[in-house]
Parts: structure tokens; sequence; C-alpha cells
């Protein structure tokens, strides 16, 4: 059966948006794959990786690394409610700007919907019973 690996994120710095990450959930570095254009951190279960946008051109990209607006959307799963209002403020910190507060979803999950410091939307999620 076919499985994620990573979820890539293009950066414009992949050393600060990285250490976004790390700083928030507390994602460790995989050492082992850094180079000057990219980074991946170990999620547990999957890896997030940050490329340079260097890497557009490297992709045969380049005629895309123009586009513009929410292409994605990074969904980071925590153990509790209090997980998610604990982290919330410590995103922002770190430099996330905060677009939706912690809420019950209709589908009866609790979460909050932020971007991080370069625009991109991650959701800090507790799946409720």
């Amino acid at each position: 059966m076919a499985h994620l690996s990573y979820v890539n994120v293009f950066a414009k710095d992949v050393v600060a948006l990285s250490g976004f990450y790390q700083r928030v959930f507390g994602f460790p570095e995989i050492e082992a794959i850094r180079s000057p254009i990219f980074r991946g951190l170990d999620t547990g279960k999957s890896s997030l990786g940050f490329n340079a946008l260097d890497a557009y051109e490297l992709l045969h990209l380049a005629e895309f690394s123009d586009t513009r607006g929410v292409k994605f959307l990074l969904n980071i799963d925590v153990d509790s409610q209090a997980d998610v209002d604990r982290m919330v403020p410590v995103a922002v910190e770190a430099g996330a700007t905060l677009i939706k507060p912690p809420y019950v979803t209709y589908y009866n999950w609790y979460q909050s919907v932020l971007l991080d410091p370069e625009g991109n939307v991650f959701r800090i999620n507790f799946m409720m019973d």
C-alpha cells in the first residue's frame, strides 16, 4: 500500500521556516538530508520538507514558480484540546498569524487556523470523539 512520506513546502528561507515548525511543534531536523536548498523535519508519521525556491528550476517547475494563492493546507494533529490552546500562542509568538482561533468544527474537531511566517496555511487539530 502507498503511504505519504513527505509534504514539501517551497520556502523563501528554508532555515527560518523549518526552524519555525521546529520551535512550535518540536519536530527534530533530519540532518542526514540537509542541503543548502533543503531541510527536512521528522513529524513522527511522515516528514515535512522545505525546498528553497531554487528547487523550482531543479524540478523543472520554473514556469509554476509565480503561482499565487493558497495551494495546500498543512494539518498538524496534537493530543488534546489543551494542546491546541497551548500551541496557538506559541505559534503566534514564533511569527504565525492567527486566522481563526480554536473552535469546534461541524465534524467534531477542535482546531485553529494560522499562517506561518511565509504565509502558508496550517491548522493545529485535535480530533474529538
